[in-house]
């Protein structure tokens, strides 16, 4: 089982490695799909055994592109000095139908219903559509129905006592809303494929929870722009040492994550070249767990702040994560 385990973590970090080999630089309107740091611990994880699991995610970004002479794509337009919020809520339900198999084995599925409010303020370059060298700033709010996220398959295998391993495929599918020219749009307007790998050690014992996750994000082009954002790979990880308090278990940890994406934009709309993008990002987490009669609960509370951002957003993201497993 040990071995299975180094396996994993073998794969994982190979793929970081080759990341690595890309560092040569960011995706059609500075962010992709997947927010960086949002799969990172055991909140997030598929339940070993038949369960339903309700879970609700807040959270808030609120970054800027205003690097020197960084022009962002978004939507058609050509924007300068981008700030950005947004606002998210998310109602994430898990079913584990408890399918007999072997004792290690075990197979959920899932999906995401996310509502979205967003604010976008940025430099419009006319020069880019009207033959000048004049801007304009410019303010966009929007909010709605976003991305839905499915994800068909969920695997996970108990390694032994205190180690679980799990493969998802995720698929965000472009429900959101969506207009060319709009700077606020609470969709993409594209398809991503998401599959990912992740490690999971909890020893009650000793209050001490680590997990790793890591992902590659699949993008179908933009049609409405033909802009086609490059494959992004993602890696997330977090450490949470837990105290009995409160009726439960509290802990205080660190969770952190490394962006990177592996190849260029392209379409004739990806006008600023590959636009590759990259960032990391570390913040303290709060976690609370607990059962209430026969319903387990997992709260967690996290804030991650970026740095070394490239062609991409920088900012803070705050999240809340209260999860109820029946």
């Amino acid at each position: 089982m040990r071995v299975f385990a180094i396996r994993l973590c073998l794969l994982i970090g190979a793929l970081a490695f080759v990341t690595a080999l890309n560092m040569a630089l960011a995706e059609e309107g500075g962010s992709g799909h997947y927010t960086p740091g949002s799969l990172a611990s055991t909140v997030d994880m598929i339940p070993a055994e038949a369960a339903f699991v309700a879970r609700l995610n807040a959270s808030q970004y609120d970054g800027s592109a205003n690097s020197k002479g960084l022009k962002v794509p978004i939507a058609g337009v050509i924007a300068t000095d981008v700030d950005v919020e947004t606002k998210e809520l998310a109602l994430h339900l898990v079913w584990n139908p408890g399918w007999e198999g072997t004792e290690e084995w075990s197979y959920a599925m899932a999906m995401s219903l996310p509502y979205v409010s967003t604010t976008v303020s940025a430099n419009i370059d006319e020069g880019e559509r009207a033959n000048s060298n004049t801007s304009r700033r410019v303010t966009d709010k929007n909010s709605g129905i976003g991305d839905l996220v499915l994800q068909p398959l969920m695997v996970s295998y108990a390694i032994e006592k205190y180690w679980q391993s799990d493969f998802r495929f995720a698929i965000y599918t472009p429900t959101g809303g969506y207009e060319r020219g709009r700077l606020a749009n609470t969709g993409k307007n594209y398809w991503t494929f998401s599959p990912a790998l992740a490690l999971i050690h909890i020893e009650p014992a000793i209050g001490r929870e680590f997990s790793v996750f890591g992902g590659i994000d699949f993008n179908t082009k933009n049609t409405d722009t033909d802009y086609h954002t490059g494959t992004q790979f993602h890696i997330d990880s977090t450490f949470v040492q837990y105290v009995i308090l409160l009726g439960g278990f509290s802990g205080i940890g660190i969770s952190g994550y490394w962006y990177q994406q592996l190849t260029g934009d392209s379409g004739s709309g990806a006008t600023q070249g590959d636009f590759k993008s990259q960032a990391l990002g570390v913040g303290p987490v709060l976690s609370y767990r607990a059962k209430w009669a026969s319903t387990k609960i997992i709260a967690e509370l996290k804030w991650l702040h970026e740095f070394e951002t490239k062609r991409r957003y920088n900012g803070d993201t705050f999240s809340l994560k209260i999860r109820a497993e029946y």
